[in-house]
């Protein structure tokens, strides 16, 4: 615990979920989707669960405005719902929400994260902090590849989840926000469980990745 009080936040956020990301960005189906190897169907798929877990996130961020803990991280900048409903309408028409259904890890993981904004907003830092800053580093090699693999426009329909037209220097955002966690309302103990919390986050997103993996296995 005493790294707590020598080391920023930010920095031991970071390092303490740093295997639990590299598994999550390892797993089977992003490494295939990344690498070009599986159908538009796939990321459709992938697109539709965001949904789901943005959806809680974001019902949570219009409760948690005024938290002593979790109401500076609230940015109106860095929501995606609309961003992620224009995508799924360009992917699967104007009635996309018919069939619409969460994979039960996708469920479990919404429930979580709404679990944290009514229980626990230090919690639903520690989701806000995995899924946004993701975006907008990693999210951005997704943009990428499915511009190139299915030859979506550039930050146009498809790929409007990865675009911040609201952020135009994400680098300076994103030390911006390091420097918010560094200012968390948390004290050391506190902190320990956010961390933790973050790494239940990854694997919960794991999860998500090996039931799209099991609906979407690479072909020999």
């Amino acid at each position: 615990m005493d790294s707590t009080a020598t080391t920023p936040f930010s920095t031991l956020i970071r390092t303490a979920s740093h295997e639990q990301h590299t598994e999550a960005e390892s797993s089977t189906f992003m490494s295939d989707m990344l690498g070009g190897r599986l159908g538009v169907d796939a990321y459709t798929r992938y697109t539709e669960q965001l949904w789901f877990v943005y959806r809680a996130l974001e019902d949570g961020a219009r409760t948690l405005g005024e938290d002593p803990v979790a109401g500076p991280f609230i940015r109106p900048e860095l929501m995606r719902t609309a961003e992620l409903e224009r995508d799924l309408a360009h992917l699967r028409g104007k009635k996309w929400r018919e069939g619409l259904e969460p994979l039960p890890a996708t469920a479990a993981y919404a429930a979580r994260v709404a679990e944290c904004t009514g229980d626990w907003p230090a919690g639903y830092v520690a989701h806000h902090y995995t899924r946004y800053l993701g975006d907008l580093s990693g999210g951005q090699i997704i943009r990428g590849t499915a511009e190139k693999t299915w030859g979506f426009a550039r930050k146009g329909d498809g790929v409007r989840f990865y675009v911040f037209e609201q952020i135009p220097n994400p680098a300076a955002f994103k030390r911006e926000y390091r420097e918010l966690l560094d200012a968390v309302n948390a004290d050391d103990l506190e902190k320990q469980r956010i961390v933790d919390e973050c790494k239940r986050a990854f694997a919960l997103n794991t999860a998500v990745f090996h039931e799209l993996g099991a609906v979407f296995p690479l072909s020999a």
